[in-house]
């Protein structure tokens, strides 16, 4: 069945892949009609499906997947587009040979689960994806018993899947553990750590290395270039298919392993080691991701293995819609689009990351000590634009958060000023280096945290709400956070200008107030808060985007006749405490709320400082509580879990209210 989800994209898309088609206007597209796929309400049902029902199946899939990310499903969020497109088959074939839940399939980040979801009694469901309270964009094991183990990060699925096969061993069970992981997860160090136990711990385990050259950028580095040599060499695939014919000629397990016996003293003259045999694992392939029947074939013969085995499939990402094919980074994960154009809605504003890429590029223009280091992100965190202009400045090293802390200790070491631009729920993973490596030697890194705070619908795996506790304790480092993209060009600017040791900055995703930067940005002085607004009764710091929230509450205060201040407090660290002890003295409540949690927070820290000084004046404190917060549109959250204007305002009277008026205490007078 053809649908209008897969329609050529338009000629002018067709013919720059690399241009951004103009989005047009929402285009009234019907939901495919899917007659095989609503049939499916489980694996049992894909057991029960022809052969000839397959490729239905599988176009079935892929219509639902293009039509439920984009603007013709009134619900869309959009999604993980061009890698689920990738494993249709891959999904098909793993849920035709093992038996889900008992089976166990372990997909590496799982941002490529929504077939998967589709064919485990999900599909009425998928119009909710990444909503509040609809289905979660990755695996959640509290979703679905088919989702065996949750994750959002690259480089987790083999050890925990050998974890789950030795304990099968240990119970003496026999499920079989199946792990998908993408190419891109074979450059995290964390897939050679396990890699290197499997041989040694199990004699069960099937791995599949889903092949195709991109993890969300462009797959970097020798190790996908390793891959890419066992695909395209015609020697190596030459030999598997003679070796094939022997086998079906004389037939029989015992021809297939002297078969195999043979492929292995030959394959060392026509192809250097496969470093998966090296460590233990039986490398079979390279074969097409995208033949249902080869797939399943072959996973039937790796099922009946009595040793861990590691398949190697090559899919192309984006399979089946144009728009994807031609531009895989954008449409690995993208907002709701155009079905007949793949165009997305231009956003409003730039976003932090935009200006991120673009004012650095412009500092490097005249300081030829800046240099610019991502993982896998460079369009993600903006630095895609930094790269247009300094080329042989910007390093993607793939989703290698630890080297990549590392490898701008070294820049540092030789007098160059690294930017390492990681989000900051995968910057945690390089939490080590930053402690052991830049910290303990006072290294000039800056260190910038990219959706910092609350990232909606993408869910818990991807908030960053704990990158204040684990960095505010660091010695040596100086971390701050900007209220508007004014104040955080400004801040770029005092980095680059730093040279004292690491800095940090954090800011969220997407776009803030709209505050346009001044063409010539100016230094910050380090330490020093910005006093909004004054008042006598109460005084709210608002760190960062919340900023914006503080000067609304006190809007609010101000009406009720209380005298409210407004801080931006910039720096958590060092606070500015002279401005914090002179609030504290001179109103009777202090307020603080952060895009961060409560514990060891912006919050955390003020109180902290109060109480050391012995300044008694309370402290109302918002931010996100002490657990993982769902997915949902931030609107949503926000009100859910109180970080609101009028949650504050609540708070802060409350708090008045229970307390007895008493005299502003003397102090100094602050300078403002």
């Amino acid at each position: 069945m053809k649908s209008p989800s897969s329609e050529t994209v338009l000629a002018a898309a067709a013919k720059d892949a690399s241009s951004e088609p103009v989005a047009a206007a929402p285009v009234e597209v019907p939901a495919p009609a899917c007659t095989v796929l609503n049939k499916i309400n489980g694996p049992a049902d894909v057991k029960a499906l022809t052969e000839a029902e397959l490729p239905v199946l599988a176009q079935d899939m892929r219509d639902a997947l293009i039509y439920a990310m984009s603007e013709s499903n009134p619900t869309s969020l959009g999604g993980h587009l061009g890698p689920n497109l990738g494993v249709v088959e891959l999904t098909i074939a793993l849920h035709r040979v093992f038996d889900s839940p008992k089976d166990k399939m372990l997909w590496d980040v799982s941002h490529q689960c929504y077939g998967h979801k589709l064919l485990t009694g999900r599909r009425d469901r998928m119009n909710t994806m990444r909503q509040y309270q609809g289905l979660n964009g990755f695996l959640l094991r509290t979703e679905s018993e088919h989702d065996c183990y949750g994750a959002g990060h690259a480089g987790t699925a083999l050890s925990a899947g050998l974890g789950m096969a030795v304990a099968r061993d240990l119970k003496g069970t026999d499920e079989h553990v199946v792990v998908v992981a993408g190419d891109a997860a074979f450059t995290c160090g964390v897939s050679y750590e396990a890699l290197n136990n499997i041989a040694t711990s199990t004699r069960k385990f099937i791995a599949i290395l889903n092949d195709n050259e991109w993890s969300i950028a462009k797959n970097v580095g020798s190790i996908a270039h390793y891959l890419n040599k066992i695909v395209t060499n015609d020697s190596y695939k030459g030999l598997h298919e003679r070796a094939a014919q022997f086998i079906k000629w004389v037939g029989g397990e015992g021809a297939l392993k002297f078969a195999h016996k043979v492929e292995e003293g030959i394959k060392g003259f026509v192809l250097p080691s496969v470093i998966f045999e090296d460590l233990g694992l039986r490398y079979y392939g390279p074969i097409d991701g995208h033949d249902t029947p080869l797939l399943i074939k072959t996973l039937e013969f790796l099922k009946r293995q009595d040793e861990p085995v590691i398949l190697h499939v090559v899919t192309q990402k984006g399979r089946g819609f144009e728009p994807a094919l031609a531009q895989p980074d954008k449409y690995h994960g993208l907002g709701k689009y155009n079905i007949k154009t793949g165009a997305t809605a231009p956003a409003d504003l730039p976003t932090y990351s935009e200006y991120f890429g673009k004012s650095l590029a412009k500092f490097a223009n005249d300081n030829q000590r800046i240099v610019a280091i991502t993982g896998a992100m460079p369009t993600g965190t903006g630095l895609v634009h930094f790269g247009k202009v300094h080329p042989t400045k910007l390093f993607d090293v793939g989703i290698a958060e630890e080297h990549a802390a590392l490898f701008a200790c070294g820049f540092a070491t030789q007098g160059l000023k690294p930017f390492l631009a990681i989000y900051s729920t995968f910057m945690q993973r390089a939490y080590d280096m930053i402690v052991h490596d830049i910290a303990l030697q006072n290294l000039n890194v800056c260190l910038c945290m990219d959706r910092a705070g609350l990232s909606g619908d993408d869910g818990p795996t991807h908030h960053g709400l704990f990158d204040i506790g684990y960095l505010r304790h660091v010695p040596n480092l100086v971390f701050m956070q900007a209220k508007d993209e004014d104040e955080f060009v400004d801040m770029l600017w005092t980095m680059t200008h730093y040279n004292k040791g690491p800095i940090a900055i954090r800011y969220p995703r997407g776009a803030g107030t709209g505050a346009k930067p001044k063409d010539t940005p100016k230094l910050l002085e380090v330490g020093k808060a910005e006093v909004v607004k004054h008042g006598t009764q109460v005084a709210i710091f608002g760190l960062g985007n919340m900023c914006e929230m503080a000067e609304k509450a006190a809007a609010i205060l101000e009406k009720d006749g209380i005298s409210t201040a407004v801080i931006n407090p910039r720096w958590i660290k060092p606070l500015d405490t002279a401005t914090i002890e002179f609030f504290a003295r001179s109103v009777e409540v202090v307020a603080t709320i952060e895009d961060h949690v409560l514990h060891n927070g912006f919050g955390a820290a003020v109180m902290e400082h109060l109480s050391e000084a012995g300044i008694p004046t309370p402290v109302v404190r918002v931010g996100w509580p002490d657990e993982f917060i769902e997915h949902g549109g931030v609107g949503v959250l926000r009100k859910k879990h109180g970080l609101t204007a009028e949650a504050l305002v609540e708070r802060v009277k409350a708090k008045l209210a229970a307390k007895p008026a008493r005299a502003a205490a003397t102090s100094p007078a602050y300078a403002a």
